[in-house]
């Protein structure tokens, strides 16, 4: 059994910044300001980058908590205009559709998305690169916890509850482009396989020893055995 996660953002698709956009224009709508310009948003969850904008343009953090869901309403809208503004706005990375098409073969291997985003914006992305929702059977989104190290174990409860059998760590295995996909399931054991489609190249990703990494996913048979082993 293996339960295959795979990061969003720079992993399975690049949106031209649609998503910084997005948060940055409902970050100023709920709170008058954009937050600090040179923050990354990278490995983190969208709950995440709202209190530390915010924190860092002096909010207390109950107002934060207050305001979180009109953050998220606002941006879930933004986004899908954002989204819309063009066919190069969502691209699809390389290797991605025949990767998910060779995985669906393996009868062992059941999927999922482990990623920052809130659930609405991970469906919105998914669906403006075409890729079929239901495919991705076990998910953890940024919406389900702040903290992407806790997000794993909401995947494995979700995972054992679905297939009704216990799913250790050592069987589960996380795709992502940022150290952040690497380092967050190690509590669990989780395996961890890099792809530098995002901001991080391979040695940089190399560097904080996942299972594999790769360039790109193109490579399937390569990354199939990676995730298989």
């Amino acid at each position: 059994m293996k339960l295959v996660l795979f990061d969003i953002d720079g992993t399975l698709l690049r949106t031209d910044g649609a998503g910084r956009r997005a948060m940055e224009y409902a970050l100023h709508r709920v709170f008058g300001v954009r937050g600090d310009p040179a923050y990354h948003y990278d490995g983190k969850t969208d709950r995440q980058i709202t209190r530390e904008q915010m924190r860092w343009a002096g909010v207390p953090d109950a107002d934060i908590d207050r305001r979180m869901d009109d953050v998220f309403a606002c941006y879930t809208e933004r986004l899908a205009a954002e989204l819309a503004d063009g066919a190069e706005q969502a691209i699809l990375l390389p290797g991605v559709e025949p990767l998910l098409a060779r995985l669906a073969e393996e009868a062992p291997v059941t999927l999922g998305l482990l990623t920052g985003n809130i659930e609405a914006g991970a469906r919105q992305k998914l669906k403006a690169v075409n890729l079929a929702w239901e495919q991705f059977l076990v998910n953890a989104f940024g919406s389900d916890h702040e903290l992407r190290p806790m997000l794993p174990a909401v995947a494995q409860r979700r995972a054992e509850a679905l297939l009704g059998r216990q799913i250790p760590g050592d069987r589960m295995v996380i795709i992502g482009d940022t150290p952040a996909d690497i380092h967050c399931g190690r509590s669990l054991n989780v395996r961890a396989i890099g792809v530098a489609t995002g901001r991080y190249t391979v040695p940089e990703l190399a560097s904080h020893a996942p299972t594999a990494v790769f360039p790109t996913l193109h490579d399937t048979e390569a990354v199939v055995e990676a995730i298989l082993a």
